[in-house]
């Protein structure tokens, strides 16, 4: 019997842009996205054979994302298991770095090499398309490449900027940006539809807020680059007011608790991550501030420690 393929992928914070990654927004008027990967991984396992496997811990929706990634390479006895370490619901791409994850393990029993967006790209097919769950493109690319992304969207394709940072600005991230998960896990493909329904009908507040998105997200990417973490934090916080503006099931009185804590101990900006909801909070701390914010929402939920996922997919160990 062949040796198991393990690939994984990583997770990520989004720092701006999210929403204007869907169609029909994407494709009429153009997004942009900001974006982080960070060292969170969906972990697939992939074995040939009859009968089906599963891990303990497996979620049922990365179960199934597996399963329609195995029908797309037309591959029945290959037996995928996914493996997370971070909350379901969390916010942070999960789904789309199951996806990604299950594409590469796919290829690789295939003896074929498929590239970054080709990955991000059958990964979103297979969620949209296949499952059926509204969503965009940035959790894919994030999920596929790895690193800082400035990710601009149109209907003509994808644009990727690797965003180079400095060393210092690196570890200033990691010891700035503090992600708190509320408890309260989201469902984000119903609040996605929502959003873009209310963009079809003309509202006027959901299209200045997509746009004024698009332009905070592109100036995060130039903050990164420069390693303006202050600048960065500033923009995160204006984010939310327009995130927020979105829809009324985008805030939750635990996200804005964490979000008040944050700022009365000294935290420059946050914001929900992902379809917010529930799932995590993102607050960017003072660079003299970082532990009295800690401390001050802590007990708000469950701090999720993090690093910077350098590179995107790979086959692991």
């Amino acid at each position: 019997m062949a040796a198991p393929i393990v690939t994984r992928a990583p997770t990520r914070i989004d720092f701006g842009g999210g929403w204007t990654d869907v169609p029909p927004y994407s494709d009429e008027l153009g997004g942009f996205v900001c974006n982080l990967a960070i060292a969170r991984y969906a972990t697939v396992t992939l074995t040939r054979g009859a009968g089906a496997t599963a891990i303990a811990d497996e979620r049922a929706s990365d179960r199934a994302i597996g399963q329609a990634a195995a029908r797309r390479f037309h591959m029945n006895d290959a037996n995928l298991s996914v493996r997370s370490d971070f909350p379901i619901g969390a916010g942070l791409g999960g789904s789309s770095a199951a996806g990604v994850a299950s594409v590469a393990a796919l290829a690789a029993a295939r003896g074929e090499s498929m590239q970054p967006r080709a990955l991000a790209e059958l990964s979103r097919q297979i969620e949209v398309v296949d499952l059926g769950i509204n969503g965009g493109r940035q959790d894919h690319y994030a999920a596929a490449f790895g690193g800082a992304l400035g990710l601009r969207f149109s209907a003509k394709g994808v644009e990727v900027r690797n965003i180079p940072m400095a060393v210092r600005t690196r570890a200033e991230l990691e010891r700035r940006c503090i992600i708190v998960y509320t408890g309260e896990s989201r469902l984000s493909g119903s609040t996605i539809g929502a959003v873009m329904d209310a963009y079809r009908r003309n509202d006027t507040v959901v299209r200045t807020s997509l746009q004024r998105m698009r332009a905070l997200a592109e100036s995060m990417a130039e903050s990164l680059a420069t390693g303006d973490l202050d600048t960065l934090g500033r923009l995160v916080g204006e984010h939310w007011t327009h995130q927020r503006a979105l829809n009324p099931a985008i805030p939750t009185p635990a996200i804005d608790e964490i979000i008040a804590k944050g700022a009365e101990a000294g935290a420059i900006g946050g914001k929900a991550l992902g379809a917010s909801g529930g799932g995590c909070v993102l607050i960017v701390a003072r660079g003299d501030r970082v532990q009295e914010v800690r401390t001050a929402v802590e007990s708000l939920g469950e701090i999720i420690q993090f690093t910077i996922a350098a590179h995107g997919v790979e086959r692991w160990p």
